[in-house]
């Protein structure tokens, strides 16, 4: 049976990140308006500008507009769900700038098979966690 390493959070972010789960749960999905008509029309947000727009002018039942307020706790912003930042690493030289303690590896997808096994045993020998070391 092969033993499934886990990730853990790390304990001073334990709380924050639970703060920030707590107003994600609560955050609404800024879509576009009227972007359910048209097929062209993507469901990604775009502001609101016309005149008489009820969506601009905040009107009840017709959406949120994005705002500061839903925005997660400014330190915990940009980091995973275990409390590490995530840095790029398209060669095994990257490694090298990472601090194992507070950021984790994502290896670049334009990557290959020959230089992502490199970076893998790099990575195993400095104790630095991967993100996608499975793909």
């Amino acid at each position: 049976m092969i033993k499934k390493k886990t990730k853990r959070v790390k304990k001073e972010f334990r709380p924050i990140l639970k703060v920030r789960k707590k107003v994600k749960k609560k955050k609404p999905d800024f879509k576009r308006q009227e972007g359910y008509r048209l097929k062209k029309l993507k469901k990604a947000w775009r502001r609101p500008r016309g005149r008489h727009s009820k969506l601009r002018k905040q009107e009840k039942a017709r959406g949120r507009l994005p705002r500061v307020g839903y925005g997660s706790p400014k330190s915990v912003r940009g980091l995973t769900r275990y409390g590490y930042k995530e840095i790029r690493v398209s060669n095994p030289n990257d490694l090298e700038k990472l601090n194992p303690e507070k950021e984790i590896a994502l290896i670049s997808s334009s990557v290959g098979k020959k230089k992502r096994t490199e970076i893998m045993k790099k990575a195993e020998e400095k104790k630095i966690k991967i993100v996608n070391q499975g793909i």
